[in-house]
C-alpha cells in the first residue's frame, strides 16, 4: 500500500489519480450487459484510463464539478462533527494506492490505533433530493457500496465510517449521520475478481493504442473492428 500525503483536489493530487482504478468509480467499473460484457459505460471509463496510462495526465485536465468543490470545503467541518462523534482523531489522507498504482482511493480520514482495530472514513456532503432520501428515510447507502468495500480493500482496515453530512438538516440534528461498516472478505473477493478483469480491459485498449498509433497494421484493423472512434477516417 501506497499512502500520499497530497490534499485532495489538488494538481498533485489530480495528477497522482491519472490512470488508476479509484474506488468512487469501482460501482462504473463493475458495470456489465446481461451478456457479461462490460457495459458502454464501463468501456468509456477503461478507454479514458487507458489514455492516461499513456499521457500521465488527466483526460479531463483535473476538471471538478461544483459538487465536487462545495465537498472539499466542507470536508473538514465533516471530519470535525466525526471526531465529536466517535471521539477519536481523524487523520486526513490524500490518496491511497496499491503497490501496482493501478487502484486508490481518496479516503477521507484514517482513524489508527482504534480498539476495534484500524479504520477509515468517506464523508459525502450530498445535495441530490433522491440520494438524500434514500440515506435518511431509506437507510440505503447501497450506491457508495463499492465505494466503502474499496477503501477497505486497499488500505487493508478492519471498518470504515460512511458519514453523511448536510448543514440544511442542522434544524433537526440530521445534519451529520453515520454508518459503520464491516470489511466483507466475500464481497471484497468478488469485486477484486471484477476490477482485475476491468484493469485487463484497460490494458487492451493501451496496447490498441499504442499499436494503432505506431502503425502496426494488424492491430489497425483489430482496434477499428472494437473501437468506432478509431475506425473513422479522421484518425
Amino acid at each position: 500500500m501506497i499512502e500520499l500525503a497530497c490534499d485532495q483536489g489538488t494538481p498533485e493530487w489530480h495528477a497522482s489519480r491519472a490512470g488508476v482504478i479509484t474506488a468512487s468509480m469501482f460501482s462504473t467499473a463493475r458495470k456489465f450487459k446481461a451478456s457479461g460484457e462490460s457495459s458502454e459505460t464501463a468501456k468509456n471509463y477503461a478507454f479514458r484510463l487507458a489514455i492516461e496510462r499513456i499521457s500521465g495526465v488527466p483526460l479531463d485536465e483535473g476538471h471538478e464539478t461544483w459538487q465536487m468543490k462545495r465537498g472539499q470545503r466542507l470536508e473538514p467541518e465533516a471530519r470535525d462533527h466525526h471526531m465529536q462523534d466517535i471521539g477519536r482523531r481523524v487523520r486526513q489522507v490524500g490518496l491511497v494506492l496499491t503497490d501496482d498504482r493501478k487502484f486508490g482511493a481518496s479516503a477521507d480520514g484514517a482513524i489508527d490505533n482504534d480498539p476495534e482495530g484500524d479504520g477509515g472514513s468517506e464523508y459525502k456532503c450530498l445535495v441530490s433530493p433522491l440520494e438524500l432520501r434514500r440515506i435518511y428515510l431509506d437507510y440505503d447507502y447501497g450506491k457508495f457500496e463499492d465505494q466503502v468495500m474499496g477503501g477497505l480493500w486497499i488500505t487493508n482496515k478492519r471498518w470504515w465510517d460512511f458519514c453523511v453530512y448536510c448543514p440544511a438538516m442542522r434544524a433537526v440534528n440530521g445534519h451529520f449521520v453515520r454508518w459503520r461498516v464491516r470489511r466483507d472478505e466475500n464481497y471484497i473477493d468478488t469485486m477484486v475478481r471484477d476490477l482485475l478483469a476491468f484493469d485487463n480491459l484497460v490494458e487492451e485498449y493501451r496496447l490498441k493504442l499504442v499499436q494503432r498509433f505506431q502503425g502496426d497494421p494488424a492491430a489497425l484493423a483489430e482496434a477499428a473492428a472494437l473501437l468506432d472512434p478509431l475506425a473513422s477516417g479522421a484518425y
